[in-house]
This record gives C-alpha cells, structure tokens and sequence, in this order.
C-alpha cells in the first residue's frame, strides 16, 4: 500500500474522536460529518480555541433560519450530462471523486448528489458530450477531490482527456495535496509531466499554517506544472491583511502563485465564516499596497451563472 494511502486512513471522524484527539469538547455532530485526516490535525495547536486550522474543521449549530443555501451555487443546473458541469463556453468541469481527505466546513458542495454525478461512471455520455463540444479547450478534475482516485485511474482520465484534439489544458483542483501532503508521489509527477496536455494544478490553502514542510518538500517535486492557489475568505481564519500577505509570500517561496481569493459561497451551516463586502474590498486593497501585483489574488465572487466570475 503506498504510503499516501495509509495516511489517508488515517483521520478523525466524528466529534467523539475529534474530542478525545484535542482533549476538548468543542466538537459536535451535525449533517455534514467531521473528517480530519491526523497530518492536518498535528499542525493545529490545539491549546488554541482560534486557531485557523481548527476553525475551518469545526462544525457550528445551523441557524433554523437562515438564508443561506444547500447548494448556492446551483451547479446541477449547468449538468447537461451527469458527472460534467459545463458554465462556461471554453471549459468544463468533470466530478471525478465523491471523497475528500477533509471536510471543510465551509465547503459548498456538502450537499451535492456525487452518487449521481460521478464522472467516470457516466464516461460514455461525458466522452459524447465533449466530443462534439468543439469550443471547449480545457477540462477541469474536481470533486470531491481528484486526488482522491489513485495514480493508475488519474492515469487513465488524463489519457482518455487526451483524445479530444480540440482540449489542450487540464486544470486539477485539490486540497488532498496539501492535508496529505504524500499524496504526492513519484507517480504523481511523472503522469503530470509526461501529458501532453498543458497542466495546471490549483492547491486549496487557505493559511500559512497549512504549508507544512511536508508540502513545501513535496510540490517542488512537480515541475514543468503550473501552480496557482485559490483560498476562501473565512472570518477569524484569514480576514486580515498580516495573515493574507504572509500567505502569498509563503506561497510564493513554495514556487506557487496566489491565484483567486474568493468570497464565501453562501452554503448552509457556514454562516459564521462570512465575511462582508465592504471589509473584502478593503483588505485586498490594503494587499495591493503590501505585495507586488502578482502576489495579490483577484477577489472573486461565483455568482453561480454561466457569466465570468464577478471580480470585485
């Protein structure tokens, strides 16, 4: 067994465990359930009750009344075929992986129906649809997590993604890489290098305190691989300019640029992550005043519409 599969078994589940673990009893069970792989659970400090690693696995109590969505983003609207979303005119995006190495609290897709949209059971429509969507000229792996699927079936998507003449990219968006940060392997590098398709790969990371030295060791491995990052905006995690600036310059000295800053997806249970508008702006444009241009993320707010994403 390799050993990037051992450590994804090993995690937290549940609140009883999460307890026992940080000799707390902070966490409770809600609909979305706690999983918390032990690589990511030793960097959080646990005699902390703010820790920004913490917070971002701890499950709050819904308010019964609020506004906020199951699934803001309405993604199964833009699914002509199932296990394929398809926004935007140039690209779309496959569900290659139902499972996480960790659940997010904030995650907007908690609630998505991955037992039907699975892409590589439904391959034979996904491979039609494609085919005759000529404007299309890059694929995008989510999930879950793509990362997820062992080397040998990443191995076979990439190469029957390869087919389609008119697809020269392929995005891949993980946060497994960064909470498992074996999962880079020797494999791993080579399937990325040895594509020919274009291959950029967007890490998850929301806090300096994630760049483990694990991770920082392993990415450099990949080469000839566009790194870009994409970070959420969480209250009381990253929502001032110290935090936001160390994360870009330490991204940086990973080899990995700073790519979107988005704006909290409005999915039910993650109210107390929400940062408002006005403070947003403000912070990214005290960033601009910090960093070099291309250290500062767009801001960016997915409107859930087959429209670009609304810069802000």
């Amino acid at each position: 067994m390799n050993q990037w599969n051992q450590q994804a078994r090993k995690v937290l589940k549940g609140a009883s465990q999460s307890n026992e673990f940080f000799n707390t009893q902070v966490f409770s069970d809600h609909k979305f359930p706690i999983k918390i792989p032990l690589e990511y659970a030793q960097l959080i400090d646990s005699k902390n009750p703010n820790d920004p690693l913490l917070k971002q696995v701890l499950p709050q109590v819904v308010d019964v009344n609020s506004a906020y969505e199951l699934s803001p983003l309405h993604d199964e609207q833009y699914s002509p075929v199932d296990g394929l979303i398809h926004k935007y005119p140039n690209r779309v995006l496959l569900i290659t992986s139902q499972v996480c190495a960790i659940h997010c609290q904030y995650c907007f897709r908690q609630n998505f129906d991955y037992t039907q949209h699975d892409a590589l059971s439904n391959w034979l429509a996904i491979e039609a649809y494609i085919e005759k969507q000529l404007a299309v000229n890059e694929v995008i792996l989510s999930g879950g997590d793509p990362l997820s699927l062992s080397d040998e079936k990443l191995e076979q998507l990439i190469k029957k993604i390869e087919n389609f003449q008119h697809v020269n990219t392929l995005r891949i968006h993980s946060r497994s890489i960064v909470v498992i940060p074996s999962r880079i392997t020797d494999k791993l590098t080579q399937i990325l290098t040895k594509t020919r398709l274009e291959v950029v790969l967007v890490t998850h990371i929301n806090h300096a305190n994630e760049l483990s030295a694990a991770f920082c060791k392993n990415i450099a491995k990949i080469e000839n691989v566009t790194l870009l990052n994409q970070s959420v905006l969480l209250k009381g995690i990253n929502d001032d300019l110290d935090t936001l600036t160390k994360l870009s310059l330490e991204l940086f000295s990973a080899g990995i640029l700073p790519y979107y800053l988005h704006m909290l997806d409005k999915v039910r249970g993650a109210e107390h992550y929400f940062v408002t508008d006005e403070k947003a702006t403000k912070l990214h444009r005290q960033l601009q005043t910090k960093l070099s241009g291309y250290l500062v993320p767009k801001l960016v707010r997915d409107q859930g519409e087959s429209t670009k994403t609304w810069l802000l």
